[in-house]
């Protein structure tokens, strides 16, 4: 199976992402894109722990999702 990389974010009211759009158009959860990074699937990202235990998403290169377009 070919990996896959995320295109597209979708924010919630505060600010947050909630959802990602992939290079092969599956729209899926934060928590999703997580375990899907963590097993290989979704490449050209890294999964940070933070201090309390908790996973999050950030660009392999650095530079965020903010520059990412809005699913919607």
């Amino acid at each position: 199976m070919e990996q896959e990389q995320l295109v597209a974010i979708h924010k919630n009211n505060a600010g947050e992402i909630i959802s990602f759009q992939t290079s092969s158009g599956r729209i899926i959860s934060y928590r999703k894109a997580i375990m899907e990074a963590s097993t290989g699937t979704i490449s050209g990202v890294n999964i940070n722990e933070g201090a309390d235990g908790t996973n999050s998403l950030v660009s392999a290169d650095g530079s965020g999702f903010e520059q990412y377009p809005d699913i919607y």
